[in-house]
């Protein structure tokens, strides 16, 4: 059970604190039910009431510094989402997001990211799909990120490309 004034990401809300934990009797319920009271990240007036147990949506602790750091070093390592039939993109997009996990995220982007160059170098504009989904999982992976590594959101996508860089530079010198 998450305690007052943790942070958890609820679904596609993303990044919400844990205000507090109450009963309610919904419609059509006999019985009372224990509920967070979440607040989301950047509203200081929004309520979400969402079940302690049993929730349709996905309700998991933030992950830690560490562990984004650790991802961040291991994105050349993670493999892109494999979509054989174009008609399907965007259902294999959807399923990383309900997911929320951070790995998925990062597996769309790249899939995107990489999608996105090939189309551009045959002189091709990206998706609407694409810009959509990507847009949708950068702003849950960067609101999480920026939270847990202390840098603005908007600065998230510099700090990424330039930590694999110097990833991949250091890697690249211990090779010799």
């Amino acid at each position: 059970m998450f305690e007052t004034g943790e942070y958890v990401v609820y679904g596609r809300t993303g990044i919400c604190q844990v205000t507090g934990v109450t009963t309610m009797k919904m419609d059509g319920s006999s019985s009372e039910r224990l509920y967070y009271i979440l607040r989301p990240g950047g509203e200081t007036e929004g309520k979400i009431f969402t079940p302690v147990e049993g929730g349709k949506q996905v309700l998991r602790g933030i992950i830690t510094k560490e562990e984004a750091e650790k991802l961040i070093d291991e994105i050349p390592s993670i493999e892109t989402l494999s979509i054989e039939n174009e008609k399907f993109r965007e259902d294999s997009y959807k399923k990383c997001i309900r997911t929320c996990e951070c790995r998925d995220l990062l597996r769309i982007i790249k899939t995107i990211y990489i999608r996105k160059q090939a189309r551009l170098s045959h002189g091709k504009k990206t998706t609407a799909t694409d810009e959509r989904y990507l847009k949708l999982a950068e702003d849950h992976l960067y609101s999480e990120f920026s939270m847990l590594l202390d840098i603005p959101k908007e600065h998230m996508a510099g700090y990424i490309e330039q930590r694999v860089h110097q990833h991949r530079e250091e890697e690249q010198a211990c090779a010799v």
